[in-house]
């Protein structure tokens, strides 16, 4: 794999901290999970799925920080933690709430990372990343400049944020034309317009992954590098499912495809990508490619 074994490191993880934002139902709070050594570190904020929170992703997480980076995990208000389901008021905005939460997390960095001991001096504000899963990769996208489309197809507000270099899109929601009743009904948002998305960005999507939320296949995921303007990478998975392997967790109730190489691959291709997008490793995204070709069906694709 792309990051060998006997050089990844030591890690410490900090919670909880709160981010200051303005009005919310519950504090927001962030997991920081980073190398207990080194300096110069690059940033990834994540943004989880649908009902998770900053207590999850951790075989991700963990292999990022044991890999250099300083990975901050908000928890967003759609967390099971805080018992908002599809009946409650609040869940039609709570998609606008996840995007001023990445906001929040953006604006307030220097803060986050000035609590979580001593990171404000050994983590580069200059090298900072978005990662999302699912609903979360529909979240980032916004702040790499994506756009959602009303009932009537216009483009809605721009959300996007100069903070992030770079993205990462993991099993990313396709465009809404092809939505099932049930999302319709509750999850009018999944209409997102990809063609503003300028932020160089990594697609990452399952070969298998076939959503319920659409009656499109698996190619439904494939849209936000189909339709993002250049640059853009596409990895697609083979075998993968929606949490592509486990990322979530070890052996956790939505894992369809439990695969432990199959998450690995995807943290390190998150890894190796934005090493190569941050200007930190020009070589990183071409040796990981080329050793995971050499090895395994997995597709990649390239817009420039």
């Amino acid at each position: 794999m792309f990051i060998p074994a006997q050089s990844r490191k030591k890690i410490v993880a900090i919670k909880p901290i709160t981010v200051p934002v303005g009005e919310r139902a519950v504090p927001l709070q962030v997991k920081v999970t980073a190398p207990a050594e080194g300096r110069g570190l690059p940033v990834i904020v994540f943004s989880h799925g649908n009902a998770w929170s900053m207590d999850g992703y951790e075989p991700l997480v963990d292999r990022w920080a044991a890999a250099g980076f300083v990975v901050v995990q908000p928890t967003h208000l759609d967390s099971r933690r805080n018992g908002i389901g599809f009946d409650d008021p609040r869940f039609g905005t709570i998609w606008r709430v996840r995007i001023d939460d990445l906001h929040g997390v953006l604006d307030h960095l220097d803060a986050v990372l000035a609590e979580a001991g001593d990171l404000a001096d050994r983590a580069d504000r200059t090298s900072v990343a978005l990662v999302g899963h699912s609903w979360g990769a529909q979240t980032v996208g916004a702040l790499l400049g994506a756009r959602v489309f009303d009932a009537q197809g216009a483009a809605g507000e721009d959300f996007s944020h100069g903070g992030a270099k770079a993205g990462v899109l993991i099993a990313a929601t396709g465009t809404g034309d092809s939505l099932t009743p049930f999302a319709v009904e509750h999850l009018p948002f999944m209409r997102p317009d990809y063609s503003t998305m300028a932020t160089p960005a990594l697609v990452i999507a399952g070969d298998r992954d076939q959503s319920k939320m659409s009656t499109r296949g698996p190619d439904w995921f494939l849209d936000a590098f189909d339709l993002g303007p250049a640059p853009k990478r596409l990895l697609v998975v083979p075998g993968g499912e929606h949490t592509l392997g486990g990322i979530a967790g070890e052996a956790v109730s939505e894992t369809t495809d439990a695969d432990a190489d199959r998450v690995a691959l995807v943290a390190d291709a998150v890894a190796a990508y934005l090493l190569d997008a941050l200007d930190l490793d020009p070589g990183a995204w071409s040796s990981l490619r080329a050793d995971t070709e050499a090895v395994e069906k997995a597709a990649f694709r390239h817009k420039d």
